[in-house]
């Protein structure tokens, strides 16, 4: 999901990430022992997010703070799944990293494949259970905004030429196949748009589905050129956000 606003001042965003539609609404993992220890790398902000997925209290957090707007954005669906005691989490690489998957916990954990049809399945129980979270709490007051986005199949490379995306990973250790993924997305948005028809669906002209070499935080099919930003904030701005 994209940030979030709320009733407070414009630049208060409530941002919930490294999460699925599958997980959110799954019952907590018990028993994780959680670190102020963290590797170097993982900073507190996607930490927070990870450990938010384990004990799934976004979803507490969406209603305490009373949004104006929901903005759904599925590029966090890449993930795969995790199947541990009993529940389901999103198998980040914040998880990866954060040494937690050791614990005892996560023993006899098996992981499910985004492509696979085992986690279109659970992901389609979870959006049906949010269709429901959203008529019957106080996000019913909220208007709903689906952010339909594919993965670039080519980037901008350092002098600003476009060139053709070869191997992908979704993280290190995690290949990915574009096509694959955005065949996911792709049925994630057309089910979503059926289960919350009064959705209102924003979408970047196909010019701007370019990645950025010179992106912030990296080349990625998802990582996008400041333009698609620019327009996508544009349309979110003219809905009132």
């Amino acid at each position: 999901m994209w940030p979030i606003v709320g009733e407070a001042a414009p630049q208060d965003l409530l941002y919930v990430s490294r999460t699925s539609l599958a997980s959110l609404f799954a019952a907590p993992l018990r028993d994780v022992s959680l670190s102020e220890d963290l590797p170097p790398e993982l900073a507190a902000f996607p930490h927070r997010s990870m450990v938010a997925d384990l004990h799934k209290t976004a979803l507490a957090a969406l209603v305490e703070y009373r949004p104006t707007h929901v903005i759904f954005d599925f590029i966090d669906e890449r993930l795969d799944l995790l199947a541990a005691q009993g529940t389901i989490v999103t198998h980040s690489w914040e998880l990866d990293v954060s040494g937690y998957l050791g614990q005892p916990a996560f023993e006899g954990s098996r992981d499910i494949p985004r492509t696979h049809a085992a986690a279109d399945v659970i992901w389609r129980q979870g959006l049906d259970q949010m269709a429901a979270f959203l008529r019957m709490t106080p996000l019913a007051s909220a208007v709903p905004i689906l952010h339909e986005a594919q993965w670039a199949t080519h980037y901008l490379d350092e002098t600003g030429e476009a060139q053709a995306f070869g191997d992908v990973e979704i993280f290190t250790g995690k290949p990915a196949s574009i096509g694959d993924y955005n065949t996911v997305l792709a049925r994630h948005q057309t089910a979503f748009a059926a289960a919350v028809p009064h959705a209102v669906r924003i979408s970047a002209p196909p010019a701007l589905h370019l990645a950025d070499s010179r992106h912030r935080w990296g080349l990625s099919p998802f990582h996008y050129v400041e333009a698609y930003y620019r327009d996508i904030w544009e349309r979110l701005q003219a809905l009132g956000v």
